[in-house]
């Protein structure tokens, strides 16, 4: 018997080692070759790939030199910040393969086949699949989710971005920044002060995105909101070492204690959630700013009640679960600070290094807000044009995410390419935003006036300006970030002037966003001897 199980059993175990060892190659090999050659037929050609690492050798060489040491004061940050991108178009052109591991990603700067990639046919395409360790910081929410549920979740939480709920914020925004321009005020005692913004500007967004996410409960959300900033911290070390195989894995110092307080997190979200489920009850009055929160609380009781009465097909699809809410919390968190502090961060850089236009910002915010006893109104934001001109410039030059990245669905014609299944699409928002044949020669010039006669003619294409991206999966939250960049500047232009602090070093970098790798040191000196008063007290939402 045991001669007879042998004969069977050893040539079937040969044979589905071989066929295991012929796919493994057939994937990391053969199937490389054969879409290297595809595109080659089509005039698309790239840097040549490599067995299991594709490019990734030659691309993380090129980013580690190029943040070895500080830029320039120049906003001509291409080079730099998307070094590989840079690198290759002057050998191979605008659209080019790259090989990201076995998988194939074809650049697409062209702003007609973006429109058909994130707009007219979007539904070729989704969204990739983010890196674990960024999926772990960022949550499980609308930035990663696809089809139908993310459908459900955008439905459910879009009434919190709507304006006139962010209108219902603007004197809660507007209190926190006016205690954090008088701490500001305190310390310029001696007639100046040398403040690094983007460290105030991220506690700021988070005081903000805490109150939209947490409402009521924003004091204990702000606490659970502390300790994923930690968790960023180790983080943002393992994401420097993703290169390393299985680092993530590694049972070191640092990653035991992220996966400690990733623990942490979803536990204290949880009883968060369950104690404003027993407040639900409750309920806000008219006129209160709606809470992701409590919209989430809401819709998946009411989930739960339709499917005990109709026990529909697609619940499975449609629920609104405890873990479902906690990934969303993530997500605002890490997506709405970091995106609105970084717009902040860069803005102020800019006028800054740019007083001419610093004046023409202020003098607009005094004609239309007033003085610094005067806290501006939502009515009065949305006339400061020329702060929006500069928000738009500054999302131009220092756009937060710098690419966003598509995987064909199917077999795809896009443009005339013919674009196997599978295919990753690396859309650089960072390089079309920077392209001297969309914005004409003073490309890597500071100019809000490009801006005057509004997005769509900025260009000499409407899909030239996209830091938001575009289509059904534009970023949810960019009013709200813009509503609160152009208040928070607004009063700390009435109150202070201010430039580069002489520690100031130009180092634009990638860790997940667009940041400056060094901070951002500002010197700024008050304009009026009497400190600003703080607003009246608002209830809190």
């Amino acid at each position: 018997m045991g001669e007879l199980f042998y004969y069977w059993f050893y040539p079937l175990s040969v044979l589905l080692f071989y066929l295991l060892v012929l796919k493994v190659v057939d994937f990391l090999w053969w199937r490389p070759r054969k879409i290297e050659l595809h595109f080659a037929k089509q005039g698309i050609r790239g840097p040549p790939y490599r067995f299991f690492i594709g490019n990734i050798k030659e691309i993380v060489g090129l980013m580690l030199k190029a943040s070895s040491h500080p830029m320039p004061l120049s906003h001509n940050i291409l080079p730099r910040v998307l070094s590989f991108y840079h690198h290759w178009k002057k050998i191979y052109g605008a659209t080019f393969l790259v090989w990201f591991g076995p998988t194939p990603r074809l650049t697409v700067a062209d702003p007609d086949l973006i429109r058909e990639i994130l707009g007219s046919k979007s539904q070729f395409y989704e969204k990739n699949e983010s890196p674990a360790l960024i999926r772990q910081l960022e949550g499980d929410g609308l930035l990663s989710l696809k089809g139908e549920k993310w459908a459900h979740h955008r439905k459910i939480i879009n009434p919190t971005f709507h304006m006139e709920n962010l209108k219902m914020l603007t004197p809660v925004i507007g209190e926190s920044v006016v205690e954090m321009v008088e701490k500001w005020w305190v310390m310029s005692r001696d007639g100046e002060v040398e403040i690094d913004v983007s460290v105030w500007f991220q506690s700021l967004t988070e005081d903000v995105i805490a109150r939209m996410v947490f409402g009521s409960s924003y004091e204990e959300g702000k606490a659970v909101f502390q300790l994923q900033e930690q968790q960023m911290v180790f983080a943002a070390e393992a994401y420097r070492k993703v290169f390393i195989p299985g680092y993530r894995f590694i049972p070191t110092k640092r990653n035991i204690r992220s996966w400690k307080l990733d623990k942490e997190i979803k536990k204290s979200l949880v009883q968060l959630i369950g104690r404003r489920k027993e407040k639900s009850g409750e309920g806000k009055g008219e006129g209160c700013p709606k809470d992701l929160l409590g919209l989430m609380i809401n819709a998946g009781t009411n989930n739960n009640n339709n499917n005990r009465a109709e026990r529909r097909s697609d619940y499975p699809s449609t629920m609104i679960t405890v873990q479902d809410i906690v990934e969303e919390c993530k997500t605002f968190f890490f997506a709405g600070k970091q995106t609105t502090s970084n717009l902040l961060t860069w803005t102020t850089v800019l006028l800054a290094m740019h007083p001419e236009w610093q004046e023409v910002a202020r003098e607009e915010v005094l004609e239309v807000c007033g003085g610094s006893r005067d806290i501006p109104t939502k009515d009065d934001i949305a006339k400061l044009k020329k702060l929006g001109m500069i928000l738009n410039e500054s999302l131009r030059l220092y756009p937060p995410a710098i690419a966003t990245i598509r995987r064909a669905k199917g077999d795809v014609e896009l443009g005339g390419y013919k674009i196997p299944c599978g295919t990753e699409l690396l859309i650089p928002i960072l390089a079309v935003h920077h392209d001297p044949g969309l914005w004409g020669r003073d490309v890597s010039e500071f100019n809000p006036a490009r801006f005057a006669e509004g997005v769509a003619r900025a260009a000499r294409h409407p899909m030239a300006f996209i830091p938001f991206g575009l289509g059904a999966r534009t970023c949810i939250g960019q009013n709200l970030a813009l509503l609160q960049a152009k208040l928070a500047l607004a009063l700390v232009l009435q109150r202070f002037s201010f430039r580069l602090a002489p520690t100031y070093r130009h180092a634009p970098t990638v860790l997940m966003l667009l940041y400056p790798q060094y901070g951002a040191p500002i010197v700024f000196h008050p304009l009026h001897h009497d400190p600003p008063p703080l607003p009246p007290s608002h209830p809190h939402p």
